[in-house]
């Protein structure tokens, strides 16, 4: 709606995992890095983990671009599975044909196993991606690990990538898990952006957009940085409302504001809260009242010791 307005020729703040507009700061480059190293020629397990709307699938889809015709890739985003439904998924991601009516552990993963053979056989490996892993079961992580078995005497037939929220880092530290953990070759946490990369964030996916001039004013752009504590995720959602917003008042600068009034829209109503900055006698008087009951409850106690 308000592309035109701002000489724009797509929305500049999309939560779609668009690699076009991925803007790698330092973080990012250096998680892109870590998959690159994780997958080598020797690689197992690479485990990539960060908050909620960080970037890492953004992250992952731009590894996917840099692969070339040898690597055969399973993606698999909705990871609530059993070990059998794993198999299954993975059978279905890399077009293994099995008769689901037989279909059982030894028999899905045998087919995997040779599969991974034939691809190695001709040139190729094979990558499997897990998106959420954080739900997987302990028993289906087990599963992965059995399958990254099959290897030759320089590498694993099976690569997997493991993206997931800091809980995953907690499931690795089960002890049943140990053996898995050992096969990490590579492992990073994205952060969230600082400020001078939220500013240069909004000014990338603007340019990439069509629009070249300043769009943000200074202090909409701290707001921003403020309200969305650095997650490119809420960035994008607040960042695409107070455009609209603008547009609305068909103001060409984004205003603080504007900002603010997104992020009510946005924001759950327990964060709008938090935001709010409290007056600055608010902890002396509390402090006061605290000391006061204090004083009252003891007085109170020792009265009913003494009639007691």
């Amino acid at each position: 709606m308000y592309t035109g307005f701002f000489g724009l020729n797509s929305a500049p703040f999309s939560i779609a995992p668009n690699p076009e507009f991925m803007y790698l700061s330092p973080r990012h480059a250096e998680a892109l890095a870590h998959l690159r190293f994780g997958l080598g020629e020797a690689g197992g397990f690479v485990l990539l983990t960060g908050e909620v709307g960080t970037g890492k699938t953004t992250v992952s889809r731009c590894l996917l671009q840099e692969l070339d015709d040898r690597a055969e890739v399973a993606f698999i985003l909705n990871p609530t599975l059993s070990e059998l439904e794993l198999l299954a998924a993975i059978c279905d991601e890399l077009k293994i044909r099995y008769k689901k009516s037989d279909a059982s552990l030894k028999l899905l993963g045998d087919k995997i196993k040779n599969r991974l053979l034939k691809n190695h056989d001709a040139g190729k490996h094979t990558l499997l991606i897990i998106d959420e892993a954080q739900h997987l079961q302990p028993a289906v992580l087990e599963q992965l690990r059995l399958l990254t078995n099959l290897e030759t005497n320089t590498r694993k037939l099976l690569q997997v990538i493991l993206i997931g929220q800091p809980e995953l880092q907690q499931l690795l530290k089960r002890n049943d898990l140990r053996q898995l953990a050992q096969r990490i070759t590579a492992r990073y946490h994205l952060l969230p952006l600082n400020l001078d990369e939220v500013k240069q964030y909004l000014k990338f996916r603007l340019q990439v957009a069509g629009c070249s001039r300043p769009v943000f004013s200074d202090a909409a752009v701290k707001r921003l940085f403020q309200l969305s504590g650095g997650i490119p995720r809420l960035l994008n959602l607040m960042a695409d409302r107070a455009l609209l917003g603008a547009y609305g008042q068909q103001q060409a600068i984004v205003s603080e504001k504007m900002v603010k009034q997104a992020a009510s829209e946005i924001l759950p109503l327990s964060e709008q809260v938090n935001q709010r900055a409290l007056p600055a006698w608010f902890w002396p008087v509390l402090g006061v009242c605290a000391i006061v009951l204090g004083f009252s409850l003891a007085l109170v106690l020792m009265l009913l010791l003494q009639h007691g």
